[in-house]
């Protein structure tokens, strides 16, 4: 299958069409609009793949994905926050699947509506949020809470490796909302909360603790509904360096004062400057997802699941729900036709090999509070 990767030669497109390159049931094409950034990526892969120079914002980028005979669209160009979906579209009327690593709300949260009958029509599959959240995030909740009766809190955190490669697109995605009102189920009920303020204190298994601030992604919107969360769904995250996490939070006082307006205007300078602070931090990144509820005996349980990712490897696991759906898509395994978000689309088991591919060590602990916590065996290690 012909499988486009758009944004091919950024930060995770580059990982993505790395681990695709060596399939022989992939013809890859790495895509964006300096054809000379595509033809050095392609130059320097081990496998089949082609540099194309497309750009999705012309009004003929559907045609020349019918011209090119794309059958998978990988969509990595971010950020998504501000973005149509306008490429998924295209990939459609071109005939072809789609997958993208939206971490945006509103991209993610609003994809099926919008594209259900667009896909359908076109036999073919549209999935939006092949990334940590909410593919990875949904897969552990379900893989800690299997056979429960009931959930009450979800919390869940990113911990990135201060020196590990940072995407302009990235950095631009998160101050988008910084300091901005953000809806969260807290409580039992709706509520608002503030991007990046108030940072709190996050424990990690092989991470030491980190100060962690409330950030805007679908789970915050899908999750409460998809799983009957009773209290609350959180998602933080936690940069190493403490004094760049405070500055965040600055920046979302700021911003609430009306004082900022746009800090995402910012995110090149920022990125730049983030640099500076590497010295203080380290190449170790991790996750951690905590869970509670009441267990299949209906016994109160909290249980907790955690990665640890060394040598600056943290930024390829944003790219493996798409690698792991591709490679599905690809191989013919059926999935339904029309438009999804990633929530739910894969098990944490089909992570594991990605997991064991970088090194990652992977612990569930058993945080139940009538017994002492327990570490249990990791699902993928060293």
């Amino acid at each position: 299958m012909k499988t486009l990767v758009l944004g091919g030669y950024g930060n995770f497109g580059a990982r993505i069409c790395r681990a695709l390159a060596t399939d022989p049931a992939i013809e890859l094409q790495v895509a964006g609009r300096d054809l000379g950034q595509a033809q050095r990526l392609v130059d320097s892969l081990c496998g089949r793949a082609t540099a194309v120079s497309i750009d999705c914002y012309a009004p003929d980028f559907g045609d020349a994905l019918r011209a090119l005979g794309v059958g998978l669209v990988i969509h990595v160009a971010g950020p998504f926050q501000q973005q149509s979906y306008a490429v998924a579209h295209a990939a459609a009327r071109a005939g072809a699947h789609y997958i993208d690593l939206a971490d945006g709300r509103r991209f993610v949260c609003d994809f099926p509506q919008a594209l259900g009958d667009a896909f359908l029509r076109a036999g073919r599959t549209g999935i939006s949020g092949a990334s940590t959240v909410p593919a990875l995030s949904s897969a552990v909740i379900e893989h800690l809470c299997a056979g429960w009766q009931a959930i009450h809190s979800v919390d869940i955190c990113i911990a990135p490796a201060q020196t590990a490669p940072r995407g302009k697109a990235t950095l631009a995605a998160v101050l988008s909302y910084c300091g901005e009102p953000i809806r969260i189920w807290s409580g039992g009920q709706w509520t608002q909360a503030a991007g990046w303020a108030a940072p709190e204190r996050v424990e990690f298994q092989r991470l030491r603790p980190r100060l962690g601030a409330l950030c805007d992604i679908p789970d915050l919107e899908l999750f409460p509904a998809r799983y009957h969360v009773r209290d609350r769904v959180m998602f933080r995250a936690a940069l190493e360096v403490g004094a760049a996490q405070r500055a965040f939070a600055v920046l979302a006082a700021l911003r609430g004062m009306r004082l900022l307006r746009r800090p995402e205007r910012w995110a090149g300078a920022l990125n730049r400057a983030a640099g500076l602070f590497d010295w203080l931090g380290s190449s170790l990144g991790g996750m951690v997802v905590c869970v509670e509820g009441l267990d299949d005996a209906g016994r109160s349980a909290r249980r907790a699941w955690h990665i640890a990712a060394d040598d600056d490897h943290g930024p390829e696991i944003p790219c493996m729900a798409a690698i792991v759906l591709a490679r599905k898509l690809i191989a013919g395994d059926v999935m339904m036709p029309g438009a999804f978000t990633a929530a739910g689309l894969l098990s944490l088991r089909e992570f594991e090999p990605e997991f064991a591919r970088w090194g990652m060590i992977v612990d569930l602990v058993d945080e139940t509070p009538a017994s002492s916590p327990a570490v249990l065996p990791a699902i993928a290690s060293t």
